[in-house]
C-alpha cells in the first residue's frame, strides 16, 4: 500500500464510521463500529508515523494533504486518545442509559458525532492547503458543538451556543489573516496552487511583505488562539468543556485545543522564517503568560470539578504558548513535549471526573468526599492525574514544565520565569487542596462503596501508564519526531 493511500485511508475511516453510526440503531453494532474504527485510525496513524520517520513527509491530492513530523505528533495524539476514549465512551454511555440520562436511541447520534469530530481534527492537522485548514477548524466547531449540547440540558445548550458563536467569530479573524497571506503569496508566485499550499508559501517566506505578514499573524493568532482557548479569547471554554459528556470533554481539552495551536505554530513558523521570530515570540509570550496566570486563580476558586479541569486546559495551553514565546530550540521543544504530556493527563482527569459524576451524581467538589474510600481505583487515578496537572514528579507534566522554566532562564527571562513559577505554584496548591478535601476527605453518608466496572477503569489505567511513562522518559520514536519538529519550526 502506498504512503499516499494511507493519508486517504486515515481520513476515510472516521467518515465512513460516522455515516454508519448515524444509520445503525442497535447498540452492539454501534459499539463494534466504535472500537473497530478507532482501532483502525490508531493502526493507520502508526503506519504513517513510521513512514514519516523512515522516508520523510508524506503528501497526497496534489500536495493538499501533508504529513510531516510536526503533524505526526498530532495524529499520534488523535489516534491514541481517540481509541482509548472511544473504548471508555462505550462504558460511560452504558451508565448514562441505566441512569436515564440518555435513551438507547441516542447512541447512534453520539458515536456518529464522535467519528465526525475525529475526522475534522484529522483533516485540520493533515491539511497543507491554508483554506482547507481554516475550513477544517471551523468544521471541528460544528461537529463538537453537538457533543457539547448532547445531554439537551439548558446549560448544555447555552454552552454549545456560546462555543459556536465565540469560536466562529474568532475563526473569522483567522480567515482575514489567511486571505492576507494568500494574496501576498499569489502576487509573488502568480500561481493559485502555490499560493494556497503552506509548504509552497514557506519557500517564498523571505519575499513576503513584512507589514502584511505581521497583520496576518495577529489575525491568525486571534482566530486560532480562540480555538486553542488562549486568554482573552477563552471565555467559551469552561462552559463547553464542562457540559459535554466526559469522553467528549477529554477530546475537546486533550486533542482539539492542540489542533488550534498547531495552526498557530504553522504560521509562527512562516512568520518567524520570513521576518524573524521576535514579533511572534513576543505576542505568544504575553498571551501564554496571561493565560497561565489568569487560569491559575480561576482553578483555585472552582467548585465544579469539570470547570476546574477546563480552566486547567486554558492554563496548559498558556504553558505551550509561553514555551513558543520563549523560543529557541529549548523553548519550542518544551512546548511540544508539553503538548503531548497535557493531552494524556487531561484525558485521564476528564475520564476520572466522568467516573466521579456517575458515582457521586454531582460535579460539586464540596459534595465529593472520600473518593479513595468509596471508589479506591478511581481515587488513585484522581490523585495521579491531579498531581500531574499540578506539576509534581514523577508525572509527565513536571518534565515539560521544568524544561519550560529552564528554557526561560536560559533565554534571560528571569522576571517572567518567576511570575510563571508563582502561577504554577497556585495551580499545585489548588490540586493539592482538591486531593486533600475530596479524595482523602471523610465520605458523605449514603454513598455505596465500590468502583465502577472494569470498562470504566481500564482505559483510564492505560492513560495513567502513559502519563507515568512520559514522566520517566520520552520514547525514541517520539524524541525523533520532536527533534525534527523543532528543526521544521526554526527552519533547519
Amino acid at each position: 500500500m502506498s504512503r499516499e493511500a494511507l493519508l486517504l485511508i486515515i481520513l476515510a475511516i472516521p467518515l465512513v464510521a460516522s455515516l454508519a453510526s448515524f444509520t445503525f440503531r442497535l447498540r452492539r453494532p454501534l459499539e463494534f463500529i466504535q472500537v473497530a474504527a478507532t482501532a483502525g485510525i490508531l493502526l493507520v496513524a502508526s503506519l504513517l508515523i513510521k513512514e514519516v520517520l523512515v522516508g520523510g513527509p508524506v503528501s497526497a491530492l496534489g500536495g493538499n494533504l501533508y504529513l510531516d513530523e510536526l503533524s505526526s505528533i498530532l495524529i499520534m495524539i488523535i489516534g491514541g486518545l481517540g481509541f482509548i476514549l472511544g473504548a471508555y465512551s462505550i462504558a460511560y454511555l452504558g451508565y448514562d442509559i441505566r441512569e436515564g440520562e440518555i435513551r438507547p436511541g441516542d447512541l447512534g447520534l453520539y458515536y456518529g458525532l464522535y467519528h465526525l469530530f475525529i475526522f475534522t481534527m484529522l483533516l485540520t492537522v493533515l491539511s497543507n492547503n491554508i483554506f482547507i485548514m481554516w475550513a477544517a477548524v471551523e468544521a471541528t466547531t460544528l461537529a463538537s458543538a453537538f457533543l457539547v449540547g448532547f445531554y439537551r440540558h439548558r446549560s448544555s445548550a447555552e454552552g454549545a451556543w456560546k462555543y459556536v458563536l465565540i469560536c466562529s467569530a474568532g475563526i473569522a479573524f483567522a480567515l482575514f489573516g489567511t486571505v492576507l497571506i494568500f494574496s501576498n503569496a499569489y502576487q509573488l508566485t502568480g500561481q493559485v496552487h502555490e499560493a494556497v499550499l503552506w509548504t509552497e508559501v514557506l519557500k517564498v517566506a523571505g519575499e513576503l511583505d513584512p507589514v502584511a505578514l505581521k497583520m496576518a499573524f495577529v489575525f491568525i493568532l486571534i482566530g486560532f488562539g480562540t480555538k486553542a482557548g488562549l486568554v482573552p479569547m477563552h471565555t467559551w471554554l469552561p462552559d463547553a468543556h464542562s457540559e459535554a459528556p466526559s469522553p467528549a470533554s477529554a477530546l475537546l481539552s486533550g486533542v482539539l485545543l492542540n489542533c488550534g495551536l498547531l495552526l498557530v505554530i504553522r504560521y509562527y513558523t512562516l512568520t518567524g522564517q520570513a521576518i524573524g521570530f521576535d514579533f511572534p515570540r513576543t505576542l505568544l509570550l504575553f498571551l501564554g503568560l496571561a493565560s497561565v496566570v489568569i487560569a491559575a486563580f480561576f482553578i483555585l476558586v472552582q467548585k465544579d470539578l469539570k470547570r476546574m479541569l477546563a480552566y486547567s486546559s486554558i492554563e496548559n495551553m498558556g504553558i505551550i504558548a509561553f514555551g513558543l514565546g520563549i523560543g529557541g530550540p529549548a523553548g519550542i521543544m518544551a512546548a511540544l513535549i508539553h503538548t503531548v504530556n497535557h493531552s494524556a493527563t487531561k484525558a485521564l482527569m476528564f475520564g476520572a471526573a466522568g467516573n466521579i459524576v456517575h458515582k457521586f451524581g454531582t460535579r460539586n467538589t464540596d459534595k465529593i468526599k472520600g473518593v479513595l474510600k468509596i471508589a479506591p481505583v478511581t481515587g488513585v487515578l484522581l490523585i495521579a492525574g491531579a498531581l500531574s496537572l499540578g506539576g509534581s514528579p514523577p508525572f509527565a507534566i513536571f518534565v515539560s514544565e521544568f524544561l519550560t522554566v529552564a528554557a526561560a532562564l536560559k533565554e534571560g527571562y528571569l522576571v517572567v520565569a518567576i511570575i510563571f513559577l508563582a502561577a504554577l505554584a497556585v495551580v499545585f496548591g489548588a490540586m493539592l487542596n482538591f486531593i486533600v478535601k475530596s479524595v482523602f476527605g471523610a465520605p458523605l453518608e449514603g454513598k455505596e462503596k465500590g468502583d465502577l466496572n472494569l470498562l470504566m477503569l481500564a482505559p483510564l489505567v492505560a492513560l495513567l501508564v502513559i502519563v507515568l511513562t512520559l514522566g520517566i522518559g520520552i520514547p525514541e520514536f517520539l524524541n525523533q519526531l520532536l527533534e525534527r519538529s523543532v528543526e521544521i519550526i526554526l527552519g533547519g
